[in-house]
C-alpha cells in the first residue's frame, strides 16, 4: 500500500474508532469520514467503501464494548442500515472535491453531509413510527413528519459542530501534512505534448 492511501485509510479509521470515546450526542465524525476518503484516495470504489468499511469496524467495536459491559449505546440496532446509506450519499458528495478541496468547497460539502443526514435519518425515524421523547410514535402524516424533524434541530446543530470539527481536522491536518511530507502528495500525470497533424 502506498504511503499516502496508508495515510489517509488510517486517517478515516482513527476518525471512525474516536466513536468509542465520551463525546456529545451527535458529535460524530461520520459525515467527514464520508467526504475526507471519497475526495483523497486515488481509486474512486476505495474512496468510498473506505469510509463504510471504518464505520462497519468502530459499530463493532462498540457492540464488543457494550457486551463486555463498557459503553451503553449499542453498536448495532434496528434500522442501522440507514446510517450507512447515507454515509454512502455523503461519500458522493465527498467525490465532487476530488479537484477541488479548497476551504470553500470543503465547507460547503460538509454543510451539504449535515443536511443529508439531518433529512435522511430524521425522515427514517419517522417513517419507521419511531417514538417521541415521551414515547408516542410520530403520526403517520405530514404535520407528524414536520414534528420530528422539529424535534431533531437540537442535534442538528450537534452534528454540525461535530461535522465541521472533524472535516477541519481530517482535511486540514492532511493538506498540513501535504505541505511537508512529500510522499503525502498526489502525483500529476504529465501530458504528452500533442502531435501537430501537417
Amino acid at each position: 500500500m502506498k504511503t499516502r492511501t496508508f495515510v489517509i485509510v488510517g486517517a478515516v479509521l482513527l476518525a471512525a474508532l474516536t466513536r468509542l470515546m465520551p463525546h456529545p450526542q451527535n458529535f460524530a465524525p461520520i459525515t467527514a469520514m464520508g467526504l475526507f476518503g471519497a475526495a483523497t484516495l486515488a481509486d474512486r470504489r476505495w474512496g468510498i467503501l473506505t469510509p463504510l468499511l471504518a464505520l462497519f469496524i468502530s459499530d463493532l467495536c462498540i457492540e464488543v464494548a457494550n457486551r463486555m459491559g463498557l459503553m451503553t449505546s449499542w453498536g448495532f440496532y434496528p434500522g442501522q442500515w440507514l446510517i450507512y446509506a447515507t454515509t454512502f450519499l455523503i461519500t458522493l458528495v465527498g467525490l465532487l472535491l476530488r479537484n477541488h478541496r479548497t476551504v470553500r468547497a470543503i465547507a460547503g460539502a460538509t454543510l451539504a453531509g449535515s443536511i443529508i443526514f439531518f433529512v435522511v435519518t430524521n425522515f427514517g425515524h419517522w417513517a419507521a413510527g419511531a417514538p417521541d421523547f415521551y414515547g408516542n410514535p410520530y403520526p403517520q402524516t405530514f404535520e407528524g413528519l414536520i414534528a420530528c424533524y422539529a424535534a431533531g434541530l437540537p442535534f442538528f446543530a450537534k452534528t454540525l459542530l461535530g461535522d465541521a470539527f472533524y472535516s477541519t481536522v481530517l482535511f486540514g491536518g492532511f493538506a498540513f501534512a501535504e505541505m511537508y511530507l512529500p510522499a503525502l502528495r498526489k502525483l500529476k500525470v504529465a501530458r504528452e505534448p500533442q502531435k501537430e497533424i501537417a
